[in-house]
């Protein structure tokens, strides 16, 4: 497969920076707590659809200002005065979008803060590893404001932390921090502040070494693998560890391995 090189959309809201094969994705719309409106999420469509079949290795997200996101921008909603078809159509892209990050072949990390609520946490579930900071905060406040969530947290934040859980940040507002937010899947390292991105870009960079078809697999395969029936998944599994497990680069590893002459890889817990 012949890679495209990565090529920065215009944006406006937001600021990519190449690290070697990294992709460094800075959300940029700090005065609004990098809400999401309608341009927004068109730049993430666009970004992402870049990325995909890119010689990008990993991407890592963060944001300037306080804030992760806040969510659906309430302000620009309200605005618009849309009907309910017109809704019903910015969720689709919302959907879309989000997609595209789940699905862009590579791994895609989350560096946290502050507010990751509502449409902002829909974001941050499409991501494939989530790093919090004591700062980090996450909820879902659709149940006080009348509204409903239309950007895939239904399925992505439901199955991270069960329908009970979702239903329950939902109808009370309650809001998860620190190390029950560990506990409960909507993060999986929680870190000081000042550590939260350097931590995201060495999990990028570690999961970069992998050859990219594993982390396509990995990435894309288990998601489509939880959606189907457990026949079906079983043979979606065989059939991607058929092509991943007899590619070159596995052939190669193995090899080393067999031979003790692999690199240790495990992460070893830290104190």
């Amino acid at each position: 497969m012949i890679e495209k090189i990565f090529s920065v959309p215009k944006l406006e809201y937001m600021q990519c920076e190449r690290r070697g094969n990294l992709l460094l994705v800075t959300l940029d719309r700090a005065a609004k707590r990098n809400a999401l409106d309608r341009q927004f999420i068109e730049e993430l469509f666009e970004l992402f659809s870049a990325v995909e079949g890119s010689d990008v290795r990993a991407v890592v997200v963060t944001a300037n200002g306080d804030h992760f996101c806040a969510g659906l921008d309430l302000v620009e909603h309200h605005r618009e005065d849309r009907s309910a078809t017109d809704f019903m159509h910015i969720c689709r892209r919302w959907h879309a979008a989000f997609e595209r990050i789940q699905h862009c072949g590579v791994p895609v990390i989350g560096a946290l803060k502050g507010a990751v609520v509502g449409g902002g946490l829909e974001l941050a579930s499409s991501f494939h590893i989530r790093v919090a900071d004591p700062t980090t905060y996450f909820a879902l406040p659709e149940g006080q404001r009348g509204i409903f969530t239309g950007g895939g947290a239904t399925v992505r934040v439901a199955r991270m932390v069960g329908e009970a859980r979702m239903m329950d940040m939902m109808l009370t507002g309650r809001v998860y921090t620190g190390e029950e937010a560990v506990s409960v899947g909507l993060c999986q390292y929680l870190v000081p502040a000042d550590q939260c991105l350097a931590k995201a870009i060495g999990i990028a960079e570690k999961a970069a070494e992998n050859p990219p078809l594993s982390n396509f697999a990995i990435t894309s395969g288990i998601g489509h693998i939880g959606n189907m029936p457990s026949t079906d998944a079983f043979f979606a599994e065989a059939f991607i560890a058929g092509i991943t497990n007899t590619q070159p680069a596995s052939k190669e590893r193995l090899e080393a391995f067999a031979n003790k002459s692999a690199p240790k890889t495990l992460l070893v817990p830290q104190e």
